[in-house]
């Protein structure tokens, strides 16, 4: 375990072929069982994707998206048999990706809302790897769980995949327009704007406000000043929401959620939280300040971003990918083997672990790779 030496190229080429079967399997069963755009659990194609589409085509109508009752039967227009209710909480940033989106029929926008962000993950991790491997590409199960849900994971790994690797090149311009465009999932960027300060990114961080605040302007004009209070408003409801396990705490995979999961009082897991997200927080700034920006302070702000956040889910894993890219290619120390193979299949079987048997192992799977980053990039300083 500790050397990670079972791990040998032809074991690994196995399992990768057992996932990527099982990633296909997936998806042609779905749509070949699919009828009427609806699964064989009633559920519509692409799933929370039919928040996004709605959103756009509420505010297409003047109205307010984050109004329930309008939102709500915008998705019932595509999706009549709607038993519960996907809503939308993004910030009104997030409404100019929505609002494209509200000029098409639904599945017309999502097979483009799939091909946009699959095909920017893509040119990401390419960026970062130099190739791409097809095998572990099909393999790789946060990929085919961005897809089938139709999220946003696989924008926001692009984004923030693309602008720590232009950081590190020295790229100041590209790299604070892709993180300022990434603040539409704000829970995520907590530790990126302390990170780059830290590492004294300030034309990145220039670079990054003016996107904000040029968004949050355009927002303002499309949609009108009364749209961040109604944002606001019902921002409160939704916290609420999560902490008393509207999403089901078997399918997130914060510690927050983790700790819920196991039966600890709403109190007691936000202060876990809270710790943990300091530390997180605290120990990437501590190297960031020694550092400066590299691609390994980068690697290990992303996987603390999946631990500093109460509200993660499995999709958002594929931003592990570019960590498990950054490992993959550095000689292994002791423990990282186990780490990459179990951040790379922990999409897999978090979720169906956590639903069925009540034990949460996604945290606990980060915090491993989160430590092995961190310790590989202290290392380096110390030498």
């Amino acid at each position: 375990m500790r050397s990670g030496a079972w791990l040998h190229p032809h074991r690994v080429r196995a399992y990768l072929w057992a996932l990527a079967i099982a990633n296909a399997a997936s998806l042609a069963w779905l749509l070949l069982t699919s009828h009427g755009g609806l699964d064989p659990q009633g559920r519509l194609l692409g799933t929370d994707f039919v928040s996004f589409w709605a959103a756009g085509q509420v505010v297409h109508a003047g109205g307010n998206p984050y109004d329930m009752a309008l939102h709500r039967a915008a998705e019932s227009a595509v999706w009549p048999q709607q038993t519960g209710y996907t809503a939308f909480f993004y910030p009104p940033v997030f409404l100019l990706w929505c609002l494209p989106l509200g000029l098409a029929g639904y599945f017309t926008a999502l097979v483009g809302w799939l091909i946009a962000t699959a095909g920017a993950w893509l040119l990401a991790v390419r960026a970062w790897a130099g190739r791409i491997d097809g095998l572990i590409l099909a393999a790789f199960p946060p990929l085919l769980i961005s897809i089938t849900h139709g999220q946003t994971s696989l924008l926001l790994a692009a984004l923030l995949g693309g602008g720590f690797l232009c950081a590190a090149r020295g790229q100041s311009v590209l790299a604070g327009v892709l993180f300022g465009l990434a603040a539409f999932k704000p829970q995520f960027g907590v530790a990126v704007p302390l990170v780059l300060i830290a590492a004294q990114q300030w034309r990145v961080v220039a670079w990054a406000a003016v996107t904000v605040l040029t968004t949050a302007a355009m927002a303002t004009l499309a949609f009108g000043f009364d749209i961040w209070g109604q944002w606001l408003a019902a921002a409160g409801p939704a916290q609420a929401a999560m902490a008393e396990g509207a999403v089901g705490f078997g399918k997130m995979q914060s510690l927050f959620s983790a700790l819920r999961l196991l039966g600890l009082p709403v109190g007691a897991a936000y202060t876990a939280q809270i710790v943990l997200s300091v530390a997180v927080v605290v120990l990437l700034v501590r190297l960031a300040w020694r550092k400066g920006m590299t691609l390994d302070v980068g690697a290990a702000s992303m996987t603390g971003a999946l631990l500093a956040t109460p509200f993660v889910l499995d999709y958002d894993f594929a931003l592990l990918a570019f960590p498990l890219i950054f490992l993959a290619r550095q000689e292994s120390l002791p423990w990282e083997r186990m780490a990459v193979a179990s951040a790379f299949a922990v999409g897999a079987f978090a979720r169906p672990l956590g639903v069925a048997t009540g034990i949460p192992v996604g945290a606990l799977v980060i915090a491993g790779l989160f430590w092995v980053l961190l310790r590989r990039a202290e290392a380096t300083v110390a030498s």
